[in-house]
């Protein structure tokens, strides 16, 4: 059974520096794991690559051929690679008995709207028998601004009902955010979604933010009614706090369980 992570947030979350740092800990742990690169577009990575989806197609290679533009030109290369699962199949096939971490694309529409990432993560899922966690990474410098976090709030949403697999919100660079401002709340009032009301207030604060007052109640009376949305935190360079997130992502799709059973039979075949 093949355990792992799929990275997803929008550009600047950090993907590529979280997916070294977890390659990384893993190593470290005695865990072996694999980094697969699912980005057409990310040009260099700091992390030996097991697979790299740019030998089947590159961003680069699309626009100038195609002459699309950088949205456009993933949306393709999106399609494109679910055309070819074949490919991606035959590269994954001898990475089966390893954790696998894939470093996906920042452009939002492919995993909140667009149905290409689904359909192959949905495969993986279904028929290759793929236990994947989604981890969606949001920089915590939107908890500085109440409008922004709102629409982290909504993304996250989004994506979590959209891509339809267990699915960790985590808030990076936890360890910067003193540097972006002062919280209107404490920590946990962000990471537990709670009473929203307060956070409008704030906002009513902002003439801009007062113009779409009904609008704002809308999304928070949305997001509170799925009660589904909250973060975990993650300072990728703290031992500590990755330990955190891996427990969190091996109980939730199942690794946690299978390890402990399996470490149970070795015991009692002793």
């Amino acid at each position: 059974m093949t355990f792992g992570q799929l990275v997803i947030g929008p550009p600047g979350a950090g993907k590529t520096t979280y997916c070294n740092g977890m390659h990384h800990f893993f190593s470290l742990q005695g865990r072996r794991v694999a980094v697969i690169n699912l980005d057409p577009a990310n040009e260099q990575v700091p992390y030996e690559c097991a697979v790299d989806i740019k030998d089947l197609i590159s961003l680069e290679e699309v626009m100038e051929s195609l002459k699309l533009g950088p949205n456009g030109g993933l949306v393709y290369c999106m399609d494109f690679i679910q055309k070819n699962l074949d490919w991606l199949q035959e590269k994954l096939a001898p990475l089966e008995d390893q954790y696998l971490i894939f470093d996906l694309p920042g452009q939002v529409e492919l995993f909140m709207m667009h149905d290409a990432l689904k359909e192959i993560v949905s495969l993986m899922s279904e028929k290759w028998g793929y236990r994947l966690t989604v981890i969606h990474l949001v920089d915590s410098h939107l908890c500085t601004d109440p409008s922004k976090y709102i629409s982290a709030l909504m993304l996250s949403l989004g994506t979590m009902l959209h891509m339809g697999l267990p699915h960790i919100n985590v808030l990076s660079k936890i360890d910067l955010i003193e540097r972006y401002g002062n919280l209107d709340f404490n920590l946990d009032f962000y990471t537990d979604v709670l009473d929203l009301e307060y956070l409008q207030n704030h906002l009513e604060q902002d003439p801009l933010s007062r113009r779409f007052k009904k609008l704002t109640e809308g999304l928070c009376d949305i997001v509170e009614d799925f009660s589904l949305v909250n973060f975990t935190t993650l300072n990728i360079e703290d031992k500590e706090s990755v330990q955190k997130l891996v427990a969190l992502v091996d109980k939730s799709n199942g690794r946690r369980v299978v390890h402990s059973f399996q470490l149970c039979c070795r015991q009692c075949t002793v």
